[in-house]
């Protein structure tokens, strides 16, 4: 049975960091492209970052990039979104998202890429 637990949220000040984890049990991460999400109340899910395949490349949004990085550890099974600099706008659930198939492409982190998600975890900044 294929599962993403995230992990790592928390409350956190302006300026501050959190590294944000993914971990997948049911199937091995490497070669797929993984995705990280954020939904605040009231907002559609937008992507955060993601590897957009299987070589490594990697996209971020306009409003985190310099101040989040996604990596992977595929010995730990796991991927992680470290965030730096953190803004009250950064307050939202994060997600990361699995495509179906191992070495697919997805442009962009496009949403419709992915067919498995976790539960999410918490981002808080707040003062």
């Amino acid at each position: 049975q294929v599962q993403l637990v995230e992990s790592g949220g928390g409350l956190v000040q302006p300026g501050g960091s959190l590294r944000l984890s993914c971990a997948a049990s049911g199937f091995s991460l490497d070669g797929y492209a993984i995705a990280w999400f954020r939904q605040a109340p009231g907002k559609e899910r937008e992507a955060v970052s993601c590897f957009t395949s299987s070589d490594g490349t990697t996209y971020y949004a306009d409003s985190v990039k310099g101040r989040f990085a996604i990596s992977r550890d595929n010995a730990k099974n796991t991927v992680y979104l470290q965030l730096n600099s953190l803004k009250r706008e950064d307050k939202a659930g994060y997600f990361c998202a699995a495509p179906g198939i191992r070495n697919a492409i997805i442009a962009r982190c496009n949403r419709a890429g992915y067919d498995y998600w976790g539960q999410g975890t918490q981002v808080t900044v707040s003062s």
